[in-house]
């Protein structure tokens, strides 16, 4: 059987090579090169969604992921990096889940496209429940006022700013600060209405207050305050 076969296979082996061909050719011919399916490695953005309520996210994975997309040629020639999004829902997670899975439902891909690999396959997300506190205000002075004149003291209005964030960015917070208030060549106290700076960027305002009033006193220095009234008792013997 097997001298059989062998025998059948070399037969008029021209004549079969020519039909293989001839088929493969048609089939070439027949099917259009835009539904041939290729394949084509992107890196797109990694986004997070749904974060519980009262929950905050204080380590985050990087900000993007490595695919590989599978697609007729004509669909994937349409197909980039800023086309796609991978977006993580985090509706379910908890401070006890670290590592999150990332799967092809995730991303949204045109019809006839599939993605066959994604790199990493999961990803390390923290998280923190939301903290409120109050913060002390400081104000921040620049320059010096005139000669002969010095900054007596400063009173700001609000004394103290609420705060939200992560707990322990909110527990480990120093005190909140105005702006830089420029003090340089006063001769008179004055106010200013300056922005408030948070000690962290990861903590955010608790309310709509986000600015404060400085006034800032400014009187002559002793050795300047001595020189006037020695001056003004010259020129006024009578007193």
């Amino acid at each position: 059987m097997r001298r059989t076969l062998v025998r059948w296979l070399v037969r008029d082996w021209p004549l079969k090579l020519f039909s293989l061909g001839l088929a493969l050719g048609l089939w070439l011919l027949l099917v259009p090169a835009e539904k041939m399916s290729q394949e084509k490695s992107l890196t797109i953005p990694l986004e997070t969604r749904n974060v519980p309520v009262g929950l905050e996210i204080i380590e985050r994975p990087a900000a993007g992921i490595d695919i590989t997309v599978r697609a007729p040629s004509r669909t994937l020639s349409q197909i980039g990096p800023s086309a796609l999004v991978a977006s993580l829902d985090l509706e379910r997670a908890t401070v006890l889940q670290q590592e999150y899975p990332l799967h092809a439902s995730m991303i949204a891909v045109p019809p006839g496209a599939e993605v066959v690999k994604i790199s990493p396959s999961k990803v390390t997300i923290k998280l923190e429940r939301t903290s409120a506190a109050e913060l002390e205000l400081h104000t921040a002075l620049r320059g010096k006022p005139a000669p002969g004149f010095r900054v007596a003291r400063t009173e700001i209005e609000p004394a103290g700013v609420a705060v939200q964030g992560p707990e322990s960015l909110v527990r480990a917070a120093a005190a909140a600060t105005t702006a830089p208030v420029d003090v340089s060549g006063l001769t008179e106290s004055t106010v200013f209405d300056t922005d408030i700076i948070l000690p962290r960027p990861e903590l955010r305002f608790a309310s709509a207050e986000t600015s404060a009033r400085v006034t800032v006193h400014i009187e002559a220095s002793k050795p300047a305050a001595k020189a006037a009234a020695k001056k003004k008792k010259q020129e006024d013997p009578a007193s």
